[in-house]
């Protein structure tokens, strides 16, 4: 059984900076697609990362240029590098894994969730 475990969560001030990190076990993990999802209070979840088995990368546009998505698949660990963040990045963060080795931006491309991790931008 697949299982994803995020960690790394917590509350930052405006500005700052927070890494997460997804655990993977019970898979191939190198072989498979990943990708970081997000949900607000009131809001429907959505797509925030994404990254192929051969790391090819691709990020909604409120993220661009300030997320970075990565791998190591030595570790069976997949990470998201969150920087200069806003008061609209907070949400429960999700990691997934995708059926296959590349992926897509809709919540059914993905196979396997974790649990979600808080995140919390706030003065």
């Amino acid at each position: 059984q697949v299982q994803l475990v995020e960690s790394g969560g917590g509350l930052v001030q405006p500005g700052g900076s927070l890494r997460l990190s997804c655990a993977a076990s019970g898979s191939s993990f190198s072989a498979y697609a990943m990708g970081w999802f997000r949900q607000a209070p009131g809001k429907e979840r959505e797509f925030v990362a994404g990254i192929s088995n051969s790391a090819n990368t691709n990020y909604v546009d409120s993220v661009k240029g300030r997320f970075t998505i990565s791998r190591d698949d030595a570790k069976n660990t997949l990470y998201l590098q969150m920087n200069t963040l806003k008061t609209e990045d907070t949400a429960v963060y999700y990691c997934a894994q995708s059926r296959w080795s590349w992926f897509t931006n809709t919540d059914s491309t993905f196979e396997y969730w974790g649990q979600g991790t808080q995140v919390t931008v706030s003065s």
